[in-house]
């Protein structure tokens, strides 16, 4: 499968993972904050999709009973992905913790504070 077709099929994936996700009454995933779907990778064969989740505002405890809840429903996800997008294989889902957000925020911390430092700045 070309690379083009890959990446509009996971685009495709991503969308309906996160429909599917917001229709969903667990409570470890309603009250655990604001989850994200920030990027889903599938495979070139349709076997399996990894999905990176975050969620903002939630403690470590908190994202990771996310994700557990979100593996124990994967085939639920499964088999509404084949249905929603009329597909006969559809991946095994795989759910990650994504902790790119409150990495850029660290850094991001680090940087103001390095202008503050900065005595050749002049200001």
């Amino acid at each position: 499968m070309p690379s083009k077709n890959q990446g509009r099929l996971a685009q495709d994936m991503k969308r309906e993972v996160i429909g599917i996700i917001g229709q969903m009454k667990d409570p470890r995933l309603t009250g655990a904050g604001l989850l994200t779907v920030t990027r889903l990778d599938v495979t070139p064969d349709l076997d399996q999709a990894r999905v990176h989740i975050s969620v903002m505002g939630a403690s470590d405890q908190a994202t990771a009973e996310a994700v557990k809840a979100l593996n124990k429903a994967s085939g639920h996800v499964r088999t509404e992905i084949s249905r929603r997008m009329h597909i006969r294989k559809a991946p095994r889902f795989v759910f990650c913790a994504d902790d790119g957000a409150a990495y850029a925020a660290h850094i991001n911390e680090l940087l103001a504070g390095l202008e503050k430092d900065d005595p050749a700045r002049g200001e």
